[in-house]
This record gives structure tokens, C-alpha cells and sequence, in this order.
């Protein structure tokens, strides 16, 4: 497990994580969220991406491991957080949830938490 934190960078602390859970959770009820290291890819190779979350507790945490690339080659911020499980509940389904991608829309409910979450990522990277 160790290792496997050494290889997701950047991790949120927890009061970042509980934000971003939160977010999740609001990006499931308006639509603006796709589940599943698939779906994430997608909405990268789309365009439609505002970041992604990917979790430290994948088992092998390699099938995660094209999204960072992915993320920097569409200038998308990503951040990995502790637990699938926890990013399960915040989507909503009762299985742990590997990746999500909170998405862009025309509604702007959640624009102003989008911002903030993508700036405390970004701080986080550099």
C-alpha cells in the first residue's frame, strides 16, 4: 500500500477529499458525473472533463494509471483520494467506485465549487 501511495500524486487530504466527495455527490445529481476509469477516459478524450478523481485503494492501481497522463495531456487537474468505497457512496451506487469525472455543463449550479475543487487541486500539484 505504501507503494501504491507513492504512485498516486497528487493526494488530497482529508479536507479536501470531503470537498470533493461532496462535489461528487452534487455532480451526480445534476448530471455532470461519469463513473469508472472508462467513462473518465471518455469525457477526457471529449473535452468535457473539469477534473478527475481517481482513488489510492485500487487493486492493481495500474488500471488507473493512464488517466494522469491522459489529464496533463488535456490540461484537466486530477487528484487521487483514500477510498473507493467513500467514492462509491458519493456517486450514489453501493460498489467502490475506482475513478469519476465531474463533468461540464450549461447549468451553473456547481461552477463556483468546480473553480475552488480545481484550484486546491492545482495548488496541490506544484
Amino acid at each position: 500500500m505504501a507503494e501504491a501511495r507513492g504512485k498516486a500524486w497528487p493526494l488530497a487530504d482529508e479536507d479536501l477529499t470531503n470537498t470533493i466527495l461532496d462535489l461528487v455527490q452534487q455532480a451526480g445529481q445534476y448530471q455532470q458525473l461519469k463513473k469508472g476509469a472508462n467513462e473518465a477516459t471518455k469525457t477526457l478524450n471529449r473535452g468535457v472533463a473539469e477534473f478527475i478523481v481517481l482513488t489510492v485503494d485500487t487493486e492493481p492501481l495500474e488500471v488507473l494509471l493512464h488517466l494522469p497522463p491522459l489529464c496533463e495531456e488535456k490540461n484537466v487537474p486530477y487528484v487521487f483520494i483514500p477510498s473507493q468505497a467513500a467514492l462509491g457512496r458519493a456517486c450514489n451506487v453501493s460498489r467502490p467506485v475506482i475513478a469519476a469525472s465531474v463533468t461540464t455543463s450549461e447549468a451553473r449550479e456547481l461552477q463556483s465549487q468546480i473553480r475552488n475543487v480545481k484550484i486546491a487541486i492545482e495548488k496541490l500539484m506544484f
